[in-house]
């Protein structure tokens, strides 16, 4: 466990937040705390500047803040187009820890994702090793680890949040075309995989960042798993099956233990009808 630098109720600094996951935190924060958002291109109500190329600003920005969250990275979509674009995370989050430290922050997240884990079947704990089969994964599993370790030198606080699917951000409801198709499997079920809701992601953040103390690691999830099918069921979005290729994953499920340690879930947030509702509001507020 470590502890925070400083204690305090300051503002919570979002680092990256033009993109999907910073819109959620923008139309959802009810937090004590006072939501400042950054991008690297200016906006209104942003504050704007380079992370890595305008560090005095950065650290200007950062002052009395009692949180940084690091969203600031490379998405999947151009790591596919891009291979060698994805060192670009690992070069944010280090920044975003050394910049936080000089600032006086108590604590850095760093945005990390369950692609470290690799395709294991089992309820993904923070303790397994981290065997990534994808670029993607790779890089942010060394992002992670490049992030803690700048942390420990520095004696500043830092923790990666491992977040699973996030309704609306998702390939399913956030990327649903008519024409989708889910893989089935011959017992009928779709393939289960860990979410949460947008509503649920910013009520969970909002109360790490108020945590006294927190692991370096922790999985961002809602307890449980969910069906795809399930999903676009509730959101009454059609959708095709198709037989599950040898090899398919039926389940990917992050244990949610150490989270529910800090966050006190209620049981609508496991649920696909409480998610699509969550989405709703979010497209509502969009």
């Amino acid at each position: 466990m470590i502890s925070d630098r400083q204690a305090g109720n300051g503002a919570v600094l979002v680092l990256g937040a033009s993109g999907k996951l910073g819109a959620m935190l923008r139309g959802f924060w009810q937090g004590p705390q006072r939501l400042i958002c950054h991008s690297r291109i200016a906006q209104p109500d942003f504050v704007t500047y380079d992370l890595l190329d305008e560090p005095a600003m950065a650290v200007a920005s950062m002052r009395g803040a009692q949180a940084v969250i690091c969203l600031s990275g490379v998405t999947p979509a151009r790591a596919a187009q891009d291979t060698s674009a994805m060192t670009l995370n690992i070069d944010l989050a280090q920044a975003a820890v050394t910049l936080a430290y000089q600032a006086g922050v108590s604590r850095v997240f760093v945005a990390s994702s369950a692609a470290v884990y690799g395709t294991s079947d089992k309820v993904l704990s923070e303790d397994d090793v981290c065997t990534p089969v994808s670029d993607y994964g790779r890089a942010k599993l060394e992002m992670e680890q490049v992030a803690c370790t700048q942390g420990q030198a520095l004696g500043q606080p830092v923790t990666a949040l491992r977040i699973g699917n996030v309704a609306g951000a998702d390939a399913i409801l956030g990327g649903w075309t008519r024409s989708m198709h889910l893989d089935q499997f011959a017992d009928g079920s779709t393939p289960q995989r860990s979410y949460i809701g947008p509503d649920t992601l910013t009520r969970v953040l909002s109360t790490l960042c108020q945590a006294p103390s927190l692991p370096e690691v922790i999985n961002i999830a809602a307890p449980g798993a969910i069906e795809m099918g399930a999903l676009l069921d509730a959101a009454q979005l059609p959708w095709v099956p198709r037989p599950a290729q040898l090899g398919a994953i039926a389940k990917v499920a992050l244990c949610t233990r150490s989270l529910e340690r800090y966050v006190d879930f209620r049981p609508r947030d496991s649920t696909a009808e409480g998610m699509v509702s969550e989405w709703r509001m979010f497209r509502a507020r969009e």
